[in-house]
């Protein structure tokens, strides 16, 4: 497997040493001091795909956005996760999307910062050969102090605006980058989850797209975002893939050729769209289905993730039959040019009897998501 831990037995101290000097292992010294000595799996892209210690690498898994909930630290976002059971029941180097916001390093008794239900994260991953990819913020403000980030916040508030005891969201960006840019199982950075720089209108909820207008200028606004917000990440950390985060369809910022516009982003190495219930009829319009959204990045020459595929289980459909629907959705984006595709989501609670997403333990899912 590649990516284990490494041995230091006398015998192997020379080859080690030639290893150490090629460059193709580093040795992660977390934050608190305690090393890993664990071989880093660096992901890279080769234009429209992406790779793993340089092999072709077509990543599947999850999204389990609860993995940082620790109820005994942080207020946590959603049901608490045993992360060695998860990550020891994906095949080796899957790839799992989790919420890495910064109250998730905020200690729910005291508010003083803490980052152990973090850290436990990415030391779980590291430990069972897989890769995660962290989401830094929320675009509607779920699990991350619960406000709909607007127009005004993508301008300048991510910058001016405190978010936490961490300070404003660019404050956050540099903690977090800074703190786990060298841990082994980071496969690359989200700065927004789903960004949509609208302006809310009249007195009703603006998480509501009905309680929302789109500005002229949306789309300038979100390039600005992540050209800026690009820039910092990669300069704390210039190794690892920037990905971007976006739904995808005809959302405000997006819509048309808003996409591609995004997309010629130096902020941006990597294209998301998020496909939901895609076995449904599409009501989006031709140029912004999930085909025509890959043909878009493949134009641009940079890979596209489909970060997010939702379909209904439960009480709306058996659950073998919702498993055969996202394996022949993988399978299509596959062969359209997708450079890999993450389920949503991982739940360690779900609701059987209900209508939801959930993907459970022993979801039949999990075979054939992970059946590559």
């Amino acid at each position: 497997m590649k990516g284990g831990r490494s041995g230091w037995a006398l015998a192997g101290v020379a080859a080690l040493i030639v290893v150490l000097v090629a460059g193709s292992v580093l040795l992660w010294q977390r934050p608190d001091g305690r090393d890993t000595s664990t071989a880093d799996d660096l992901v890279t892209s080769d234009g429209t795909g992406l790779r793993l210690n340089g092999l072709p690498w077509w990543p599947t898994g999850f999204n389990a956005y609860q993995l940082a909930t620790d109820w005994s630290i942080n207020a946590g976002c959603g049901a608490q996760v045993n992360l060695d059971q998860y990550f020891g029941a994906l095949p080796p180097h899957s790839l799992t999307r989790f919420s890495l916001f910064a109250p998730s390093a905020v200690r729910a008794d005291d508010g003083t910062i803490d980052f152990r239900a973090a850290d436990a994260v990415f030391d779980a991953a590291a430990r069972h050969g897989q890769l995660v990819l962290p989401v830094l913020s929320s675009g509607d403000g779920a699990c991350d102090g619960g406000s709909f980030k607007d127009e005004g916040w993508y301008a300048d508030g991510w910058r001016s605006l405190p978010v936490s005891p961490h300070g404003t969201f660019a404050d956050w960006v540099r903690t977090a980058v800074g703190r786990w840019k060298d841990a082994p199982a980071l496969a690359g950075w989200t700065a927004t989850g789903e960004p949509e720089p609208g302006r809310c209108v009249g007195d009703g909820d603006c998480h509501s797209w009905r309680n929302r207008s789109c500005p002229a200028d949306a789309n300038a606004v979100l390039r600005r975002f992540f050209d800026d917000t690009g820039a910092l990440i990669r300069s704390v950390d210039p190794r690892h893939l920037i990905f971007a985060g976006l739904l995808g369809g005809d959302q405000c910022g997006v819509a048309g050729d808003g996409f591609s516009r995004l997309g010629e982003s130096p902020g941006i190495d990597v294209l998301e769209v998020h496909d939901y219930s895609p076995s449904a009829p599409t009501t989006v319009p031709a140029s912004a289905t999930v085909s025509a959204r890959i043909s878009q990045a493949r134009a641009l020459g940079k890979p596209v993730v489909i970060t997010e595929i939702g379909e209904y289980g439960g009480s709306c459909l058996p659950l073998p039959d919702r498993a055969a629907r996202v394996r022949a959705a993988i399978d299509l984006v596959r062969a359209e040019g997708a450079a890999g595709a993450l389920a949503w989501s991982f739940v360690p609670d779900p609701r059987p009897t209900e209508c939801t997403y959930d993907i459970g333990p022993g979801d039949p899912l999990w075979p054939r998501l992970t059946d590559r």
